[in-house]
């Protein structure tokens, strides 16, 4: 398994405002393409105006096959289209994880 962390940072403010088009318009869709999500969250303390969110891949290949699927959706572009338009966010990052081995056999335990 592999993990697809995002870090995403919006301008000041505008954090309620990116979660609610987030909300309404991505998560429906990367949920039926992606599925997996792992936790979506926004900060408290330390960086503000951040989120956070992480999506599980039996690998590489599988997440590429489920993203690409979903950047095909012009549900997808448009969702896109209109984030851009509204300027909320300053930076985006992502990052593939992958669990230690003493993780993996502690969640095999659970």
């Amino acid at each position: 398994m592999i993990v697809d962390l995002r870090i995403y940072t919006t301008l000041p403010n505008k954090l309620p405002e990116f979660v609610a088009l987030y909300e309404a318009k991505a998560w429906p869709l990367q949920l039926k393409y992606l599925e997996n999500c792992l936790g979506w969250y926004t900060t408290v303390e330390g960086a503000l105006n951040t989120v956070v969110h992480m999506w599980g891949y039996a690998d590489q290949g599988d997440r590429e096959r489920r993203r690409t699927a979903m950047a095909a959706d012009p549900a997808w572009g448009e969702y896109l289209a209109e984030a851009g338009a509204r300027s909320l966010l300053v930076k985006m990052e992502n990052r593939i994880i992958k669990p230690t081995g003493f993780f993996s056999a502690f969640q095999a335990k659970k």
